[in-house]
């Protein structure tokens, strides 16, 4: 299917040292620029973020500082990308909520007042999920086969309740290894395994105000305990102890826990505040 489009569209991505916009920096960027007559134009850009590359990123990536040192800065590359993105939509995946800003902010770094809103964002991911529905209802026809709406009555605790635990039946049958020909789509039977599975970040506290972090050697490599994982500590995820452990923050600057125990912090957070508070004076 061509495109149908009146003027030419970016079809880009970005890897970057990080996920925050205001510090981390572009690594490489990838286009593909479509026009209106159906011709392309392709680039891919390793870019030197002037700064270390993480470990994690590294591991993602395969892009690590050696490799992006004789790179030009994003800055350097800036006039030629908005000489070759002027008068472009764009179009990505996730992009609205991240490459976008990440790339408007690296402009306005280099100087350039890049004016997106003049630019039409179409989001691939936004589409997927609006017209590939993620609820129980999607999920209940998906795996047991049935609308849901015949089944059970809508917005009732218990009638979900029950949907749920078919549907978690019907994931757990449909991912055997009796049923996949993929090894990696062969989902075990074992409570450990799904939780971790079902995992979708590192927050220690349900609000995400303390993270799990990689503990690191002097060099930044990831320590690691004697079967192998990686070992981690708590570590502040927001405020001026951003990055730094709780551990250390409690102890170096004890009225930071009595400010947020009053301060509007949910209770969750204080509770997990406290254990860590009480584990610490445990160990002396």
């Amino acid at each position: 299917m061509k495109l149908n489009i009146t003027k030419p569209l970016i079809v880009f991505d970005l890897e970057t040292t990080g996920l925050d916009i205001v510090n981390d920096r572009i690594i490489q960027l990838s286009y593909i620029k479509v026009n209106p007559d159906g011709s392309e134009d392709r680039g891919d850009y390793l870019v030197n973020p002037k700064k270390h590359i993480p470990n994690e990123v590294v591991a993602l990536t395969g892009i690590d500082d050696e490799k992006v040192k004789d790179s030009p800065t994003f800055k350097e590359l800036s006039s030629e990308l908005s000489e070759k993105f002027k008068g472009c939509d764009f179009a990505g995946f996730n992009s609205n909520r991240f490459d976008v800003p990440m790339l408007a902010e690296e402009f306005l770094r280099a100087g350039i007042d890049y004016d997106f809103s003049k630019s039409r964002l179409i989001d691939a991911q936004t589409i997927f999920h609006k017209m590939e529905k993620r609820n129980l209802a999607a999920a209940y026809k998906f795996y047991c086969g049935h609308k849901m709406e015949d089944d059970f009555e809508a917005h009732r605790a218990d009638q979900d309740t029950e949907a749920t635990y078919r549907v978690l039946m019907g994931e757990l049958e449909m991912y055997t290894a009796e049923n996949q020909e993929e090894p990696e789509r062969v989902l075990p039977n074992d409570m450990d395994y799904l939780a971790d599975f079902s995992k979708q970040n590192d927050n220690v506290d349900f609000a995400g105000r303390v993270v799990w972090k990689p503990i690191t050697d002097k060099d930044g490599n990831p320590l690691t305990d004697k079967q192998g994982n990686p070992q981690k500590q708590e570590v502040f995820n927001f405020g001026k102890y951003k990055d730094m452990p709780v551990a250390e923050v409690l102890k170096k600057d004890p009225g930071y826990y009595s400010w947020m125990l009053g301060a509007d912090f949910p209770n969750n957070t204080k509770q997990i505040l406290t254990r860590i508070r009480l584990r610490e004076f445990n160990n002396r």
